[in-house]
């Protein structure tokens, strides 16, 4: 093979290999991926950095004089306690973002899937700001100030308590525009100084593969959602109060308001659906000045309505709560339940391509966890703080400070929500355990033929392992069932517009005591209260320590791996940083003349695929890659076909030029097989250069006790354990075809 050229690569002088190493989600810290006690950073910063051995310590090489470096990024999607702590906040926002990756590749559908995703995006902003004016306007400012019970010895609101209706709802109102602010504020941090590795040039940013993931994080559109969202932030807090002034007294001044309140959230849904206009790369400055202007516009509309609200003198209506309130959160949560419906329509109707389902219920599941979610933290907010204010009676009673009948269906739904996947869930594990169990037991009896008697209880211990691991391809119907049991839950929410308690309505049609159905949703208030609390303890503790974060931050990891394109208040995107920096590191390295073996496990794995595809021409000429736990097949080309399937493997491994070997095992939960299985047994793989790429280890390497040992060798599962002999047999058979390259 020629050598290349000298203007892509350098000059081939040094003929050292650096072993690149990419941890999974939430690593360990360097020393510990670089399994050696003293490691010293070489490039990056403490937020993403590059460790070697520090030079003079023994093993400070690898296997035939590998010099072994290791990329840390797992500080980039958390880093601090307070940013750690508002992803449980954003994780709605989040999962709303991921949905829209999981949709079709491209044409109509993906254009469907992009505008419905993004619309949902924004009722998840107005229920975010719909829930704090249930709390501060509906709950506080209407129905506790209106009640001498309530207000009794609380100094705190009997200040405000006596003053007229419309001057109490003025000074509340900056309560939720406070929180937008918030959320704006929160939603335009950068995380990470990233603006060093944007691409020089414009990125095309409906280039749909992998290796376009994290050039236009920080693009001019995530910029213009986000002022559309802040507008209809603005503009829903608007409504609620015009809502709640309409009737008989409506002046022409409200009628005007409305109008305009009206024509800011229609222009809002309008641009968000606006594909072409919004996803624009680069800075348009028509495109910019519409969204900025139409933030604007809501923010001063927002000062004129609370003047409006301050100063009309005409009479409120009577009502328990806040005005129209009540029947606002229900068709809002229906609106959702459309939407949702709208986006399974689409996912469904996708055809199958190649033997393989590209239609998948991943993006409809994800979207109804995060509006399911959403709907969940509202309602809890909604019912704690009737907790306070109702002075320690039943929530579920007929009071003035009991939260509104919508809150009380969502919970009831999510509550049956959760019941049914659980119920569903057991029923499929239970019902597929033999079918995983025989096949379990056919791989042992392959792998471990001359097994003596006295490890059977082992070869029992490996069979229910292998079969665990095999229940992630039966975790379809959980999230199928999951997604529709949510939205029948919101859409029950139109019970609330017309009055009816859930309590009443389940004792009329199924007879079921109304005693037991409050009972439960009182369950439901306080498992989502578990939910939201396991969230922030999982936060805290993920912060402050490394080993509970590898379980913890698997959510953060990889939902905030894909740029914000449906939500712009989602966390951003680190592989904005990570895919660049890497990338330039491995060039940086093979222009001063050295090779590299990539070695990415678990999601470092999917990183290493993303920076393969970015790498300049000729760098990839000597450049090898060694994959282990990697979910790319498994997980990924499942979720997000239309950025991981077999045409963009395949072009990561022309890349490298087939010098690729991925490693997995059968007890593995997570990763597998990205080609080919080629179990022991089968025909020899046909020559194709992909059917070479998959190594399958057993695991466990035996099930007897060595000698001098007093326990037989672990299972691994997902573990990396790059120190393990057959790991270095593939760096070493790496690292002789990587040297290869230059003839």
């Amino acid at each position: 093979m020629s050598e290349t050229p000298a203007s892509s690569t350098g000059p081939a002088t040094s003929g050292e290999v650096v072993e690149l190493r990419v941890h999974g989600v939430s690593g360990a810290d360097a020393a510990q991926v670089l399994d050696r006690p003293h490691a010293h950073q070489v490039a990056g910063d403490r937020n993403g950095g590059f460790f070697r051995p520090r030079p003079g310590y023994p093993d400070s090489t690898g296997p035939d004089g590998l010099i072994p470096e290791v990329y840390r990024w797992s500080d980039l999607p958390s880093g601090t306690a307070v940013r750690t702590l508002s992803l449980v906040f954003l994780l709605p926002f989040m999962l709303c973002n991921v949905a829209v990756w999981m949709g079709p590749k491209r044409g109509r559908a993906h254009l469907a899937m992009k505008v419905l995703c993004r619309v949902l995006g924004l009722t998840l902003t107005a229920l975010y700001v719909l829930t704090v004016v249930g709390v501060s306007l509906d709950m506080v400012g209407w129905r506790c100030m209106s009640s001498p019970t309530c207000l009794s010895g609380r100094d705190w609101l009997s200040w405000l308590g006596g003053q007229r209706i419309g001057l109490r709802l003025a000074v509340l109102a900056l309560v939720p525009a406070a929180a937008i602010g918030v959320v704006w504020w929160l939603g335009a941090l950068p995380g990470r100084p990233f603006a060093a590795f944007r691409p020089s040039t414009a990125a095309e940013y409906d280039v749909h593969q992998l290796g376009a993931v994290g050039q236009w994080d920080a693009g001019p559109f995530v910029g213009r959602l986000r002022s559309i969202h802040v507008a209809a932030a603005f503009a829903t807090l608007d409504a609620s109060l015009l809502a709640a002034r309409a009737g008989s007294a409506a002046s022409v001044a409200w009628l005007v308001l409305t109008i305009l309140v009206g024509v800011v959230l229609g222009a809002c849904v309008a641009l968000v659906s606006a594909h072409p206009m919004i996803d624009r790369p680069g800075t348009d400055s028509v495109t910019d000045r519409l969204t900025r202007g139409l933030r604007t516009v809501a923010g001063v509309l927002t000062v004129v309505v609370v003047l409006f609200i301050l100063l009309d003198p005409s009479p409120w209506p009577q009502a328990t709560g806040l005005p129209r309130y009540g029947a606002t959160m229900a068709w809002i949560f229906v609106a959702q339940t459309a939407l949702l419906g709208a986006i399974g329509l689409v996912a469904l109707r996708q055809p199958r391509r190649r033997g393989q389902s590209v239609r998948g219920p991943g993006a409809p599941a994800v979207a109804a966890v995060a509006t399911g979610l959403a709907v969940a933290f509202s309602s809890e907010l909604i019912y704690r703080v009737s907790d306070l204010l109702d002075r320690d009676k039943p929530t579920a009673d007929h009071l003035v400070t009991s939260p509104p009948l919508a809150f009380k269906w969502a919970i009831f739904g999510f509550l049956m929500a959760v019941a049914g996947t659980v119920a569903v869930g057991f029923a499929a594990t239970v019902l597929s355990r033999p079918a995983r169990m025989r096949v379990a037991a056919d791989i042992v009896a392959r792998d471990f033929p001359d097994a003596p008697p006295e490890a059977a209880p082992r070869l029992r211990q490996v069979e229910r392992t292998i079969a665990k691991a095999r229940f992630t391809e039966r975790l379809e119907p959980l999230t199928v069932t999951y997604a529709c049991l949510i939205a029948l839950g919101l859409v029950t929410s139109v019970f609330g517009v017309m009055g009816r308690y859930p309590a009443e309505v389940a004792h009329r049609v199924v007879r079921i005591p109304g005693e037991m159905v409050n009972f439960f949703i009182g369950l439901g208030s306080y498992v989502i209260a578990a939910v939201i609390l396991g969230l922030v303890v999982g936060g805290i503790f993920a912060y402050r320590t490394a080993e509970f974060r590898r379980y913890v931050g698997v959510i953060w990891d990889l939902g905030t791996f894909w740029p914000r394109a449906a939500h712009p208040f989602a966390p951003p995107c680190y592989a904005e940083r990570a895919v660049p920096e890497l990338a330039r590191r491995i060039t940086h390295l093979v222009r001063q003349g050295d090779r590299v073996l990539l070695s990415g496990h678990s999601h470092g794995s999917v990183l290493l695929a993303a920076t393969v595809l970015q790498l300049p021409d000729g760098v990839g000429d000597r450049v090898a890659l060694l994959t282990y736990g990697s979910p790319l097949r498994r997980l990924y080309a499942h979720l997000f076909p239309a950025y991981v399937n077999d045409e963009v493997l395949r072009e990561v491994g022309r890349r490298v030029g087939w010098r690729w070997i991925n490693i997995w095992r059968d007890t593995d939960q997570i990763g597998g097989w990205i080609f080919s299985p080629h179990r022991g047994g089968e025909p020899a793989p046909p020559d194709d250069p992909a059917a070479r790429v998959d190594r399958r280890q057993i695991d466990p390497s035996d099930v007897v006790v060595p000698p001098g040992e007093s326990v037989p060798p672990p299972i691994l599962g997902h573990w990396p354990c790059e120190s393990e002999d057959r790991f270095l047999a593939m760096v070493r058979e790496l690292v002789r075809r990587v040297r290869a390259t230059d003839g």
